[in-house]
Formats: structure tokens, sequence, C-alpha cells
């Protein structure tokens, strides 16, 4: 099947949005030239390929519907009703007390802050999976000296471009940084989502990652992978570690446990109240994290953890990954 993306021939409902160094670093998927923005018709390929991609509701679509699991069309379709699923899941986390707790997220966004600014005085950082923010990344979307590029494989409040983290549509070395915030779950191949950030990263530019490992399935099919903090490691063996660790802790994990026991006693139906249940009588356990997170046991049952670092070209060796273990044994 050939992978050049089919034209378009549904109008979008309104212009790109994007200011003009997100366009410009903006690449055709099928042959990876230039793509130029047209009145009426979202973008086109530079080149004479043929490539078209739509822009909703200001929202360029660049997707590769031969080769990705979602569909622009599917996309599409879901755009009108994304705003009311996000309003009502805000309602739900409003009423009842969060039972995760990042607790390293802001401290870690701080330094890769720092990083950023030390290697450009006006970074530009590529979120992939952000359409709702993270913990901590407020330290880089409030910050008036970096340039955000928010993508998402799906609309949200904060997605600036929809985009396949398999594929993405930029021109190599684009950016200073990347975040990758609880992502690489979903993703099908994390090994060449991680591949394609190497690759979109400029050769001093920097990588922040979190990945669960003690969590039950959420975003139901589109979770695929669990890493322990080796795996963790190994995934970005092509790049330097600059920090790493746990980021919510085996407390987040107990409750997450707890919750799911209580659904699987329940049903399907009765999964509103186990979620609720969970909440309200071990939220508490999200606050002992604070005190055993950086433990040697948290580095083996941690409900998640986090990686900064920085591109290279000489990938770590598994016995040098291997060295790096750091926890109970």
């Amino acid at each position: 099947m050939s992978s050049k993306p089919r034209p378009r021939t549904t109008r979008p409902t309104a212009e790109v949005q994007l200011p003009p160094w997100r366009t410009d670093v903006l690449r055709c998927l099928a042959c990876g030239a230039p793509l130029v923005e047209l009145q009426h018709d979202g973008l086109s390929c530079a080149t004479n390929c043929g490539a078209c991609y739509p822009v909703v509701q200001g929202v360029p679509i660049l997707l590769n519907d031969a080769h990705s699991i979602f569909s622009t069309a599917d996309v599409i379709a879901s755009m009108s009703a994304a705003t009311q699923r996000s309003r009502v899941k805000a309602t739900l986390q409003r009423v009842f007390p969060d039972i995760g707790n990042n607790v390293h997220a802001d401290a870690n966004f701080r330094r890769f802050r720092e990083l950023l600014l030390g290697r450009a005085a006006r970074p530009r950082v590529l979120i992939v999976g952000g359409r709702i923010p993270g913990a901590g990344i407020q330290a880089l979307t409030t910050h008036p000296s970096i340039d955000i590029l928010c993508t998402d494989v799906a609309p949200g409040p904060e997605t600036m471009l929809i985009c396949d983290a398999h594929e993405l549509p930029f021109a190599d070395g684009s950016f200073d940084g990347v975040v990758a915030q609880a992502v690489l779950e979903h993703v099908a191949d994390p090994v060449r989502c991680v591949g394609e950030i190497h690759r979109v990263l400029k050769p001093n530019g920097v990588v922040y990652a979190e990945i669960p490992f003690m969590q039950q399935v959420h975003a139901g099919r589109y979770d695929f992978t669990r890493f322990t903090h080796m795996g963790l490691l190994r995934l970005f063996r092509h790049f330097d570690e600059i920090s790493s660790g746990p980021t919510c802790g085996p407390g987040m994990a107990l409750a997450w446990s707890y919750e799911f026991f209580l659904a699987s006693l329940l049903g399907r139906r009765g999964r509103p109240v186990a979620r609720a249940l969970s909440r309200l009588t071990a939220f508490w356990l999200k606050h002992v994290d604070r005190l055993i997170i950086d433990g040697r046991a948290s580095f083996d049952g941690a409900s998640a953890y986090f990686i900064l670092a920085s591109r290279s070209d000489n990938p770590r060796s598994e016995r040098t990954i291997l060295q790096q273990y750091r926890g109970l044994g």
C-alpha cells in the first residue's frame, strides 16, 4: 500500500492559526517536502506529490491514513464532541479528590526549562500528546521566551496540530526540546516514536518523558505498554541521561490497584461507583509518596517513571544500562 496521504476534498472550517515559525517546520508525510498554506484548502505539499492536509477549526490535521491507526475522517468527526467530553471529565475531577500525585513533575519541568534556556535564547518545544496539560508543564507554557507547539492525535483544549507520534510531520532538527508526558504507553511502537523524537530534536536538544509502570489500563483500547525504570533507560538509549527515576510512587500505584479491584467486583456499570469510592477512601495514599518516592524500593514499584535526557549520536551499550539499576535487587 502506498504511504502517500490521500488528497482531501472536504473543505476546512477555518484557516490555519499556527504562528509562522510553526508552519515553517512542517513537512509532507508523503515526500518530506515543505508544506504551503492554501487560502481555502488547508495545507498542501510544495512539490507535485499531490498531498493535501485539511485544517479544521484552525487546527491542521497531518495524518498518513495509509499507515496510522487514526484516520483524518474520524478525527474531524470527533472534534465537535471533544469539548463536551472534556467539560464532563473536569466536573467529575472537581467533585472527587484525585488519587494521582506526580511528585517530581514541577521540579523536573523547571530543570527542563533551565536546560532549554541555556541552549537557546528562544527555544522551540514540541509537546507530543498534550491536548490536556500535564502536571508541571506550566513551567514551560507560561514562560514568555519559550515557543510551544502542542500536538496530539485527538482534539483538545491545548491541541494546536493533530499528528501521529509514529510519523511526526516536522523537518529534522526542528526543536530544542520535546515533551512526551504519559504518551508512550499509548503508542503501538514506542521505539519508533522515540526515534522520531530523536530525529526532530536539534543536536543539543533535550527530551522529557514520563511513562507508567504500575498502572492499570486507561484510555481503553489505546493503552499498549508499560516500562520498568530499566526499560525506560533502554528505550532512550540514544540519549544521554541527565536524570531519571520515579515520579509517581507506590502509594499511587496502590490506590490505582484498589480502584480497579473495586471495579472488578462491581462490574462495568459500577465503574463510576468504584472510582468515587476509591477517591474518597484512598486519596491519602498519594501523600505518602512524597516520603518514599526516592527510596530504592520505589525504583522497583513506582506508578510511573521519568527521564530527562539530551540527544546523542552515540547509543549507550546494554552493559552500561544494566549498571544503572538502582532498585532493591
